[in-house]
Formats: C-alpha cells, sequence, structure tokens
C-alpha cells in the first residue's frame, strides 16, 4: 500500500523539526512543499521534489508521480492555520489516492517557540491569521485576550497596529517576532502606537495584549445603569428604565456598527457601546457642545474604546460614516424624516428605536416608521415610578410616561411627511431623547 505523510516542519529553522518527521522526510522517494521548505530539508532527502504550496496542486503532484512513499512538508504546525485539511481531502476526493494510508505528524508551531522565548504559557491565547488573508478585525476585537497573529505573506505588523490604534487600542502590548528561528531571529515589544510607522521582516508573527481596564462605575453586563453613575450636568439624561426598554426594542448584537443620533450625555451610548462589546462600533452624534464634552467624559469614565463621538447636526454628520445596523434617534430637531431618508440613500437598513413623549410627536413617528419602508413596528409605552423617603413613609414618585417606537427599515422604498419630515421632539418641549430634566 502507498503511503502519505503529511509532516509539520516546525516554526523554521530544520533543528527544530521533530527527529521522526526527519525521519520520514528521509525515508520517502518523493518529496514536496514549498520552496522554502523543499531547500530546508535538502540535506535530509535526495528524493525527487516537487515545489506546490496549493493543497490542489499538492494533489496532483501525488497524482501524476511515481513513488511507494511521499512525504508533503507544511510549514510550522499541522494543525494551525495550515493547509493539511484541505490536502487531506483533496485526497480523499482523488480516487488514485483514495486507497492510500496517510499519516499526519505534527511539529511545535511559532506560537509554541514564541511563548517559550517569553518565558510564558500560551494556554490562554487566542488565534488568528493575517497569513495571506486580511485578518478578521471583528475576531481581534471580540475579546481582550491576549491575540496571536501570524502575518507572514499578508498585512504587516505596521498596518495592523495602525488598525488597533485606530480603534482605540494604541495602548495594547504589541510583541514582533521577525524571522523566528533562524540566526538572524528578532523579537521586540512596545505599544502599538509606537510600531504602527516601523517596517518588519516578511516572515513575521506577532502576540497581541490587551490592557487591563481599572473598574468602571458599573461592573455588571446587564443593562439599565443607574443614573448616577454618570456624569450629568445641565443636560438631560435618559433614565435607566428607558435605555433598558430601548436596548431590547434596538435587538443590538456583539459587533454591531451602532448610531446615537443625539447623544445628550452619553448615557444611550455607554449601554449600547457595552451590548456591541470590543468588535462593534458606535457613533455618538451630537451638537450641543456641552453635551459633546459630557459624552466624551462618560465614555472616559466607563473605559470604552469603540465610541467616536462626532460633534455636529443629523442629519448631515452621518455622512461618510460605516452603514449602521442599528440606530438610537433620541435628538432629531425635527429632522427625522431627513435622517431616515439619508440612511436609506446610504444603502443601510438598521433597526430604528425613537423615543418621544408628547402625543403629537408619537402620532408623526408611528406614522413614519409604520409606513412603507419599514417593517414590525413596535410601540410601547415605559411608564416608570420610583419610591422616595417621605419622613417615615416611602411614596411613589412617577416620572413623565415615553413612548419608544421601533422598526426595522426595509429595502421598500420609504416615505417622508408632508412637511419634509418633522419628527422629533425638539418643538414639544422636550431635549434630546424625549427626556425632562
Amino acid at each position: 500500500m502507498r503511503r502519505i505523510d503529511i509532516v509539520g516542519a516546525g516554526p523554521g529553522a530544520l533543528d527544530l523539526m521533530p527527529v521522526a518527521n526527519r525521519t520520514l522526510v528521509g525515508e520517502c522517494d518523493l518529496l514536496i512543499g514549498a520552496p522554502r521548505l523543499l531547500d530546508a530539508c535538502a540535506s535530509l532527502s535526495s528524493a525527487p521534489r516537487a515545489s506546490a504550496t496549493r493543497a490542489a496542486d499538492v494533489a496532483r503532484e501525488l497524482e501524476g508521480a511515481t513513488w511507494r512513499r511521499a512525504c508533503v512538508v507544511m510549514s510550522g504546525d499541522t494543525g494551525m492555520f495550515s493547509g493539511t485539511a484541505s490536502l487531506l481531502e483533496h485526497i480523499r476526493r482523488t480516487p488514485s489516492l483514495a486507497g492510500c494510508r496517510v499519516r499526519v505528524h505534527p511539529a511545535p508551531g511559532s506560537a509554541a517557540l514564541l511563548a517559550a522565548r517569553l518565558g510564558r504559557p500560551w494556554q490562554d491565547w487566542r488565534f488568528l491569521s493575517a497569513h495571506g488573508v486580511e485578518l478578521d478585525y471583528r475576531e481581534l476585537f471580540s475579546s481582550t485576550r491576549p491575540a496571536y497573529v501570524v502575518t507572514a505573506g499578508g498585512q504587516g505588523p505596521s498596518g495592523i497596529c495602525r488598525a488597533l490604534d485606530d480603534a482605540g487600542w494604541g495602548d495594547a502590548r504589541v510583541t514582533v517576532a521577525q524571522n523566528l528561528s533562524y540566526e538572524d531571529e528578532s523579537i521586540e515589544t512596545g505599544l502599538a502606537t509606537d510600531l504602527l510607522d516601523r517596517r518588519f521582516a516578511p516572515l513575521t508573527s506577532m502576540l497581541i495584549e490587551f490592557p487591563r481596564e481599572a473598574g468602571t462605575p458599573w461592573p455588571f453586563d446587564t443593562p439599565g445603569i443607574p443614573d448616577e453613575a454618570f456624569e450629568r450636568g445641565r443636560v438631560p439624561m435618559t433614565k435607566r428604565e428607558v435605555r433598558a426598554v430601548a436596548l431590547s426594542k434596538l435587538r443590538v448584537a456583539r459587533g454591531d456598527v451602532v448610531y446615537d443620533i443625539g447623544s445628550g450625555t452619553g448615557s444611550v451610548t455607554v449601554e449600547l457601546a457595552r451590548v456591541a462589546g470590543p468588535a462593534g462600533r458606535v457613533f455618538a452624534f451630537e451638537r450641543n457642545p456641552e453635551a459633546v464634552e459630557l459624552t466624551r467624559r462618560n465614555i472616559r469614565a466607563f473605559r470604552l474604546r469603540n465610541v467616536r463621538v462626532v460633534e455636529g447636526a443629523a442629519p448631515q454628520v452621518l455622512e461618510g460614516c460605516p452603514a449602521p445596523d442599528a440606530v438610537f434617534v433620541g435628538g432629531s430637531a425635527g429632522m427625522l424624516g431627513d435622517i431616515v431618508q439619508v440612511l436609506r440613500a446610504s444603502g443601510a437598513r438598521p433597526r430604528l428605536c425613537v423615543p418621544c413623549v408628547s402625543l403629537e410627536t408619537l402620532s408623526s413617528a408611528v406614522a413614519l416608521l409604520g409606513g412603507p419602508g419599514f417593517s414590525g413596528l413596535e410601540v410601547c409605552e415605559v411608564s416608570v415610578a420610583r419610591a422616595q423617603v417621605a419622613g417615615s413613609h416611602h411614596l411613589m414618585r412617577a416620572n413623565n410616561p415615553v413612548f419608544l417606537i421601533a422598526a426595522q427599515m426595509t429595502d421598500e422604498d420609504g416615505c417622508v411627511d408632508a412637511d419634509g419630515g418633522a419628527f422629533g421632539d425638539a418643538g414639544a418641549g422636550a431635549d434630546e431623547h424625549g427626556r425632562r430634566s
């Protein structure tokens, strides 16, 4: 029976390839691999060689040659960002190879070697690849656990450090390993912001360690953060119970792009950013300079890095921002219809939630979100009363009711009201987000 051995070459230098794997290379009568790996194994085998890197090409070489024991050399470890799985599938689908005995022989990869060089364990690392592919930044920012990234042949460490800095993680600790295992090996550690303009060798990998954040004013995952956890100043704020219900109406998922139009104090912005997570992006739009500064201070207090505050009036300020998955329109200044038109023109089809405090605004918003271009209209009233101490008793004190209107924008053409989309609470004596002082 013919035999195919798929062997891991290890992190690079030949002396780090397992002895058993080197023996297999020496015993084969056909050696297949990338040119760099074939050159590295030249001292081990005098067998005919075939240069191939793609699994389909390797399978063709195996099918077209005469051999009894073939050896396919894979870079690194056969189980880590390797072509081994694809090659096994090609072998199974090739009739002339299906009857061969196939064995996979692993080897330590670059991650294990870097961990050893750093003198630390690596069982808590995450593993991502930018090796000939675009790095999945949503996955990178989905957790603050250390991330090991293979970058050889793909986006280099400088570009990844720039992306980290753009996402608010410029203080991430980055270790870049160049030519790991070779004589010119070098390992350098610094902050992402210090490495984004550096030049690195083509053969690199990197370890990204996100800083551990100190405590925040609300250490729990549940929404409805207490009002007193936010700095407020003179800007009215959406109350905690309304925020909690609004988040459920928006259906924000991890990694979503979310707009908070009319951010006010930033209380809704903070709640949205916590739900969207590190992989998400929240844009807080606000035209009031005092409210802009309050939003920024509350974002800093909660140590959020996935928020961008944009000063200006909607809908003009929305231009150039990524298409959102969800939009909270708390302060439209009578421009809700125009905001919807701009969102639709951009190609976005987000879910919207609009708070209202007056019946007139409620009627207009229901007409818009319940009309053409929207589906699944939801309308609810949030009436909240809180107990307050009155002598030796507790009495309930009610807040003004707030109506929440939510719907999903669809591909169907939308419409605006005859007055040009004059929706919102600005003309009804209410502030952004339908709030009262």
